[in-house]
């Protein structure tokens, strides 16, 4: 499911929308920690110097320090507050502060005013109120994020929902469309005026456009193999009039049978693309189907038929793809050619060179043969085979089998008990 799948669209926007939550936190979280600090830090600093200056008044009018300010010497003082210290004048405004957070003394502000002598007045200011309450400021913007994220994420979810379906929607039609549907478009979006509304009107006038090409491409087709109908069946005629012990009357012949097979062929395979085939399914006992066929093609085919079964088909379509698919194998494969029926599967086998890359890439493609004198890929033989299985809602594979060759295999679906 799309809600669970963490790589989803929806789930990714949130994360985003999270970080971004996350990082204003941050930012304005380190802000307020550091005016917080420094506040506490110029209270502490300001109390102490309060104190002292109420300590080194007390000590010049009586000659005494109060009972709560210790009385040092220098060599007494800790290392940060004495340089700092040293730096001051003896006399008028020469008051020391140091704030210390190191273990063992945490959280004290010192201060330290020389009054004479080697004596200096040293005060404390314990900071741990101040220190706690940062503390807990931090714990607070630490829990207000987290609270936040609970309402952001799932709201940025939500709010991604309307483009999720909109993009599955785009996606759907394109696979219809890859599926042969040409009449599948997205549509509009209603008031919609975004990158998706731009990318689904791209998406319909490229079907549109495929479509159109598609369609001159099948009454071309359809149109080039009906009018060669006629002038052929003019040279058929003209044909049986010639002597038969003519060498050259045999060879006319048999290219008129050529040129009949592939008007025959494109008039199936526009049939095929236009969607006019339809397929009539009865009961078939496989085995005996195949072997009859491949019985009445001539060739030198070995069948293996134990193992069949009976299978809802259209015995016409399927005596089709038999006989173009064992045509095939003899015509650019090698012996031995043979044919195993094995429940509602039938493979057929050769032991030539196997199919080219590109067939096994890409699949059959019109007018493409396997010959070398003919160029490339394959002929319409397999296109038709390939077409009358998707008719049947069966599934036609090639294959090269381990040890050489070509394997083709279509898989019918089994007859329910």
């Amino acid at each position: 499911m799309d809600v669970l799948n963490h790589r989803a669209l929806r789930w990714k926007i949130a994360a985003l929308a999270a970080a971004a939550c996350c990082a204003v936190a941050a930012v304005v979280g380190f802000l307020v920690h550091d005016a917080t600090r420094e506040r506490g830090l110029r209270v502490g600093h300001d109390r102490t110097l309060t104190r002292l200056i109420a300590a080194e008044r007390e000590f010049d009018r009586t000659g005494k320090a109060p009972a709560d300010i210790d009385v040092r010497t220098r060599a007494e003082l800790p290392g940060p507050l004495a340089r700092d210290l040293a730096d001051r004048p003896d006399t008028g405004g020469g008051y020391a502060t140091w704030y210390d957070a190191d273990p063992p003394n945490w959280y004290w502000m010192w201060g330290a005013v020389a009054v004479g002598g080697d004596r200096i007045l040293v005060v404390r200011h314990d900071m741990s109120t101040e220190v706690r309450s940062l503390q807990l400021l931090d714990r607070s913007i630490v829990k207000s994020v987290l609270v936040a994220l609970l309402f952001v994420v799932p709201l940025a979810a939500l709010a991604t929902e309307p483009i999720n379906r909109r993009l599955r929607h785009g996606a759907r039609t394109a696979r219809r469309i890859a599926d042969g549907d040409l009449d599948a478009r997205i549509g509009p979006a209603g008031r919609a005026r975004d990158e998706i509304t731009e990318m689904s009107a791209a998406v319909d006038d490229m079907a549109g456009a495929l479509q159109r090409k598609l369609e001159n491409e099948r009454r071309f087709t359809a149109d080039v193999a009906h009018e060669l109908r006629t002038p052929l069946m003019g040279l058929v005629t003209a044909a049986g009039l010639l002597p038969d012990d003519d060498e050259a009357s045999g060879l006319v012949r048999d290219r008129l049978r050529a040129l009949n097979a592939l008007v025959e062929d494109l008039l199936e395979i526009s049939r095929l693309d236009a969607g006019a085939e339809r397929a009539r399914l009865d009961p078939v006992p496989l085995g005996d189907l195949v072997t009859d066929v491949v019985r009445r093609t001539g060739t030198d085919t070995h069948v293996t038929a134990a193992d069949a079964g009976v299978v809802d088909t259209d015995p016409r379509r399927v005596e089709r793809i038999v006989v173009n698919l064992v045509t095939n194998a003899h015509r650019h494969g090698a012996a031995p050619v043979g044919v195993t029926v094995t429940g509602a599967r039938i493979a057929v086998r050769d032991h030539g060179p196997g199919f080219p890359p590109d067939l096994l890439e890409r699949g059959p493609q019109r007018f493409r043969t396997g010959a070398s004198e003919r160029g490339r890929g394959h002929g319409l033989g397999l296109t038709v085979a390939l077409g009358q299985s998707e008719v049947l809602g069966a599934r036609l594979t090639f294959a090269n089998a381990p040890d050489g060759g070509a394997l083709a295999t279509l898989d019918l679906a089994p007859r329910p008990a």
